[in-house]
């Protein structure tokens, strides 16, 4: 098995090679690291005790970590932890969160690179992030002595009919976790479904709730109202992980909104870095101002306009700044084909948050947002600009949703403790220590 996914995934790379190329050469992506994916070469733990090695794919998942490790640092201090990640936002983030740890590019899965990388690291567990099943990583883990535990886990209806038509091929990889910790019991019972024994099921809760900033005179978000000079009396208005489109139906919006309500602001902040120049001509194309958070640093740089557009430009400061938001609308989500982005951070600042209709990776979020009238979903440009409006109008009721949506993320927290605890039982159980 393991040769033929070899082969799978080289023809799979020869194929995908020229975008890899032309991506690398236009905007500078996927240029490292490719010694540590290819050949596992990624660094070696220098400890000789028992190793918690959590894989998550990329920014949002290695952020998930931050409370788990908090956690089990305070627990376990003579635990090792090593974090892997796919991406290199995931690996910045990783790196600026826990600078401390070692961190490192996750083996593509080639059997040689995952058997390479488990010798580098020799760890006890092998904890995934919410759906990572590399069948050659799992498999070189179990060969290694390690556990495997998938953390925060979740499966959505329509990758459970996908993992249900390859069962076959799928089942010996799940036989190889040993527990599989998810989000909710609507997620366990897909799970079964795949012939995932019961006993290795545990419904711990989102870890997402936990890591949830919900306090807006935190310093992060205080320096950045410093910042961008912003006034008691304006009303936020906060465009967060924006993709292609996104900008300009909030720009058009704004621009008639702000013909009405002219103190309010506006704040924009695209998911993707190679996109932030895009968004800035953007602006300057429309006449206004534009104040960019890259330039706040920068020696005698400019004041922020009363009336500026302020584009952040910069990596890893979105939670910071949602809690800068009165009116909040979450990207990813107004066109098809992306599936949405975390609308639980501005959620837990008690924004009044607004989002798509294509929020497929949120499926279970946004219905508990929508069960307790704690967000509005708008299907287009002018539905957002009446959604605003009317929040603009009553800010009672405004401010009444965003209580209800910071309520919601409260009464969801304690997931960390459960899931550092079936860690825990799972690195006592397991043999290998070195």
């Amino acid at each position: 098995m393991s040769r033929f996914l070899n082969v799978i995934y080289i023809v799979a790379l020869v194929f995908a090679s020229p975008l890899l190329l032309y991506k690398s050469w236009k905007r500078g992506k996927y240029r490292e690291g490719w010694s540590q994916k290819v050949l596992g070469r990624c660094p070696e733990r220098v400890g000789r005790g028992r190793c918690v090695w959590f894989h998550a794919v990329s920014m949002g998942e290695v952020r998930l970590l931050k409370p788990l490790v908090a956690e089990l640092e305070r627990r376990r201090p003579d635990w090792d932890i090593v974090i892997s990640t796919t991406t290199e936002t995931g690996l910045n983030q990783a790196r600026q969160l826990f600078p401390e740890l070692l961190t490192f590019y996750a083996p593509l899965d080639f059997s040689w690179a995952t058997r390479q990388a488990m010798k580098r690291i020799r760890p006890t567990t092998l904890a995934l992030v919410e759906l990572e099943l590399w069948p050659n990583l799992i498999r070189s883990a179990e060969e290694a002595g390690a556990s495997v535990a998938l953390l925060n886990g979740r499966l959505s209806a329509r990758s459970q009919k996908g993992y249900r038509r390859i069962r076959r091929w799928i089942g010996p990889t799940l036989a190889r976790i040993d527990v599989v910790a998810v989000q909710t019991e609507d997620y366990a019972t897909r799970f079964r479904t795949l012939g995932l024994p019961a006993p290795k099921l545990k419904v711990t809760g989102s870890i997402k709730y936990d890591n949830l900033e919900t306090d807006r005179q935190n310093p992060k978000s205080r320096a950045l109202r410093e910042t961008f000079a912003l006034k008691p009396g304006e009303t936020i208005f906060v465009a967060g992980s924006t993709m292609a489109g996104e900008e300009e139906v909030v720009l058009n919006v704004y621009e008639k909104l702000r013909q009405r309500h002219p103190k309010l602001r506006l704040i924009v902040v695209p998911r993707h870095p190679e996109r932030f120049d895009e968004v800035a001509r953007s602006i300057a194309r429309r006449r206004m101002n534009l104040f960019r958070r890259s330039s706040s640093d920068a020696p005698g740089a400019m004041p922020v306009a009363s009336d500026a557009v302020i584009l952040v430009d910069t990596l890893g400061e979105l939670s910071a700044v949602w809690g800068l938001a009165d009116l909040a609308f979450v990207g990813g989500s107004l066109f098809p084909g992306r599936g949405g982005q975390n609308m639980m951070e501005p959620a837990a600042f008690g924004a009044s948050v607004h989002f798509g209709e294509h929020t497929a990776n949120f499926r279970d979020t946004v219905q508990l947002l929508q069960s307790r009238d704690a967000a509005t979903v708008v299907k287009d440009r002018a539905a957002l600009e009446q959604a605003l409006e009317q929040d603009l109008n009553e800010p009672a009721k405004r401010l009444a949703r965003g209580l209800r949506a910071r309520d919601l993320v409260l009464s969801q927290v304690g997931a960390t403790g459960r899931t550092v605890a079936e860690l825990e039982r799972l690195m006592h159980a397991t043999k290998r220590t070195t």
